[in-house]
C-alpha cells in the first residue's frame, strides 16, 4: 500500500515538473520575442549611442596620452649617457702614430688619443700635469725635476715608470732615430734617478722648457730591442701602437684602396688603464679622407660625428643639426717681409706696407670673431705691451712715406725709384682664408702704388717655398703658444741656412732684439722677463719685419651636440681632446 502511494506521488511530481518546464519555455519565448525581436527596430539608435561613447572614450584616452607627453617635459629631462661610436673625419693620411714622429693632422690626432705626455694644457690653457704630478726647477734654472703620478700603467697592463720617459727622450735625441723633435732637446741631459722621478739638465736656463714636455711617452718594454735606425719604420708606429692615453689602438682599415677615393679608418677603443678613468664613448674612429669633397659628402650622408681641421664652414652642408665650435689658437697669421733683399729690405717700404694694410677689413672678411695681432706677442700674453703695437691703417700716411722715400707714381699707377718698380711677390696657401687674405692685401697695397703679384700654392709646394725661403713676402701662420719665448722666429741666428729650423721667416737681423730675446727666455721671474723683452718689442715696431693680422682658429664641426666638448683657447688642433674621456653623444630621458 505504501509502495503504491509513493509511485502515485512520484508520477504527480514528474507531471508537475513537465508542466512547469513547458510554462517556463513558453514564458522565455514570449520574453525573447517581446524584449529582443520586437526591439530590433531600435538597434540603429542603440548602435549610434554605443559608437558615440566609444569615440568619446578614445578621444579621452588620446588626450590623456598627449597631455602626459606634454607634461613629461616638466618632470623629465634629457641627459647625456655613456656609449656610442664617435666618427671624426680629417683630410690627410695615416702614416705614423708614434708621438716621436707624428706630424700630419691625422697622425697627431691618433697619437694624442693613444699616448699620454708628461704635461698637457687644461681648458684655461694652463700647463698642467698629465703623467706628471708636479715639477720643480733648481736655483740655476737649468735642472728641471718631474715627478710622476703613482700607479701609472700602459694599455697592456705593464707599469709605466721614469725608465719609459728616459727611453722616449733618448729616442728623440738619437741622430739615427731621426725624430723631427730632436732640435728641441739638443744638449739636454735626461736621467731617471728613481722610478717616479725624471730630471732634465739644460746647458742654459730656459724658462719655457716645461712647455716642450708635451710629447707623448712611448713604452720601453716594447721598443727597447728595436735599433734606433729602424725606430721610424717599426710596426709599433702604425699597426701595434701601445700608449697610456684614453684610447687604445684596435685596428686600421683601408677602404677603396684602388680608387681615387681611398679612405682610412683608425679604430680606437676605451682604455681601462687610463689614469683619468675609462672614456665614456664606446669607440672613437679617426677617418682619413683624400680631399675635402669626400669628407663633406660623408658628413652629409650622416656617416661622421665630426669634421676637424677645415678653415671655413663648407657651404654645401646638408644636415640640419650642424654645430660649430671655434677654438682660438695661440698662433699668429702674419705677412713676413724678407728684409735681406729686394725692395722689402727698405724699412720705409715695410712701414708703408703696414700702414696701407686694412687689418680690420681683413678680419671682418673672415666670418668669425677673432683677435688682432699687432706685435710679435699675442694680446694678453706675458710681456705683451700695447705701447709697441704696429702702425694703424693710414693709406694717406703710407703714400706720403713712399713719396718721401723716393718712390714716385708712374703712368701705370705703380711707383718707381731710380727706374726700379715697387714690386714684389706675395706667396700664400691656395686654400681657404689664406688665399682670400692674400687677395685683400694685394688690393690694399696696389691702392698705394705697390705692384703685388700673388703666388698661391698647394700645401706641398708652399712647404718647400717656406723651407728654402724662396719668396719676397710670405703670408703664413706661426704657432706661438702660451710662453712669450719667440726666439726661433725673430733671432738672427734662426735666419741662417745652417739653423735646424730656419724659422726667422723675415730673415730679420737686429742686435738689440737678439739680446732681448736671449735675456727674456733665460729669466724665470715674470716681472723681469717683461722688462727684458721690451727692447725686442720696440725694435720690432721700428723695423716692421712683418705685418701682424690675426689669431687663427681651429674649426670643429659636429652633427649634433657633443657633451663635454667646450670651446677654449688651444695651442694646437689636438688640444681639442683635452677632455675627450668625458665626451658623450647619446641622450636618455630621466625623471627630474
Amino acid at each position: 500500500m505504501t509502495s503504491r502511494k509513493l509511485k502515485i506521488r512520484f508520477r504527480r511530481q514528474v507531471r508537475n515538473s513537465k508542466l512547469q518546464a513547458k510554462s517556463l519555455t513558453t514564458q522565455a519565448g514570449e520574453g525573447f520575442e517581446r524584449n529582443f525581436v520586437k526591439r530590433l527596430g531600435r538597434l540603429a539608435n542603440v548602435q549610434r549611442f554605443v559608437i558615440t561613447w566609444l569615440l568619446l572614450l578614445l578621444l579621452l584616452i588620446g588626450g590623456v596620452i598627449a597631455q602626459t607627453r606634454s607634461l613629461s617635459n616638466f618632470y623629465q629631462t634629457l641627459t647625456p649617457t655613456p656609449g656610442g661610436v664617435y666618427d671624426e673625419g680629417i683630410v690627410g693620411d695615416y702614416t705614423n702614430a708614434s708621438p716621436v714622429y707624428a706630424t700630419g693632422s691625422v697622425d697627431t690626432s691618433v697619437s694624442r688619443l693613444v699616448f699620454s705626455s708628461l704635461f698637457t694644457y687644461n681648458q684655461e690653457n694652463q700647463l698642467v700635469g698629465d703623467l706628471a704630478s708636479s715639477w720643480s726647477v733648481d736655483s740655476t734654472g737649468t735642472v728641471y725635476t718631474v715627478y710622476l703620478k703613482p700607479n701609472l700603467k700602459w694599455q697592456d697592463g705593464q707599469p709605466l715608470t721614469s725608465a719609459d720617459v728616459l727611453f722616449t727622450y733618448n729616442v728623440i735625441q738619437s741622430p739615427d732615430a731621426q725624430s723631427p723633435l730632436s732640435v728641441n732637446f739638443q744638449g739636454v741631459t735626461i736621467a731617471a734617478p728613481k722610478p717616479s722621478t725624471v730630471t732634465f739638465t739644460l746647458p742654459n736656463p730656459l724658462s719655457a722648457f716645461p712647455n716642450s714636455l708635451t710629447t707623448g711617452i712611448i713604452p720601453k718594454h716594447l721598443l727597447a730591442n728595436v735599433p734606433m735606425d729602424e725606430m721610424r719604420s717599426t710596426n709599433f708606429n702604425t699597426l701595434d701602437p701601445v700608449g697610456s692615453g684614453p684610447f687604445k689602438f684596435s685596428a686600421v682599415e683601408v677602404n677603396n684602396p684602388t680608387t681615387s677615393t681611398t679612405e682610412e679608418s683608425i679604430e680606437l677603443t676605451p682604455s681601462d688603464n687610463y689614469y683619468g678613468g675609462t672614456p665614456k664613448l664606446s669607440e672613437f674612429v679617426i677617418r682619413a679622407f683624400e680631399d675635402q669633397t669626400d669628407l663633406v659628402n660623408s658628413f652629409n650622408r650622416g656617416e661622421l660625428t665630426a669634421i676637424a681641421g677645415l678653415t671655413s664652414l663648407p657651404s654645401n652642408l646638408k644636415l640640419t643639426n650642424v654645430q660649430t665650435d671655434t677654438f682660438p689658437l695661440t698662433a699668429a697669421i702674419m705677412a713676413f717681409f724678407k728684409t735681406s733683399s729686394g725692395v722689402l729690405a727698405d724699412v720705409n717700404v715695410r712701414q708703408a706696407l703696414v700702414e696701407a694694410a686694412n687689418q680690420i677689413a681683413i678680419m671682418s672678411s673672415l666670418g668669425y670673431p677673432t683677435i688682432a695681432v699687432r706685435e710679435p706677442l699675442l694680446e694678453g700674453q706675458l710681456a705683451w705691451n700695447p705701447a709697441y703695437e704696429q702702425a694703424g691703417y693710414n693709406p694717406t700716411a703710407a703714400e706720403q712715406a713712399l713719396t718721401a722715400d723716393g718712390w714716385i707714381p708712374g703712368a701705370n699707377g705703380t711707383r718707381y725709384k731710380k727706374g726700379q718698380p715697387l714690386s714684389f711677390t706675395l706667396s700664400a696657401s691656395n686654400s681657404g682664408e689664406y688665399a682670400a687674405d692674400a687677395r685683400l692685401l694685394q688690393q690694399q697695397w696696389q691702392s698705394v702704388g705697390v705692384d703685388v703679384k700673388l703666388s698661391l700654392q698647394d700645401a706641398t709646394d708652399l712647404q718647400n717655398t717656406v723651407s728654402y725661403h724662396n719668396y719676397d713676402a710670405l703670408l703664413y701662420g706661426i704657432s706661438i703658444g702660451v710662453d712669450p719665448d719667440v726666439f726661433v722666429y725673430w733671432d738672427s741666428s734662426q735666419a741662417d741656412p745652417r739653423s735646424p729650423t730656419r724659422l726667422n721667416l723675415s730673415e730679420w737681423s737686429n742686435s738689440t732684439a737678439d739680446d732681448a730675446l736671449e735675456e727674456g727666455r733665460t729669466r724665470s721671474e715674470p716681472a723681469l722677463r717683461v722688462i727684458k723683452y721690451e727692447p725686442f718689442l720696440q725694435a720690432f715696431q721700428q723695423d716692421a719685419p712683418a705685418l701682424g693680422l690675426y689669431q687663427p682658429r681651429f674649426l670643429y664641426i659636429t652633427n649634433g651636440k657633443v657633451f663635454g666638448l667646450n670651446e677654449h683657447t688651444i695651442n694646437s688642433g689636438t688640444d681639442r681632446y683635452e677632455n675627450v674621456q668625458n665626451w658623450e653623444i647619446r641622450e636618455i630621458r630621466v625623471t627630474k
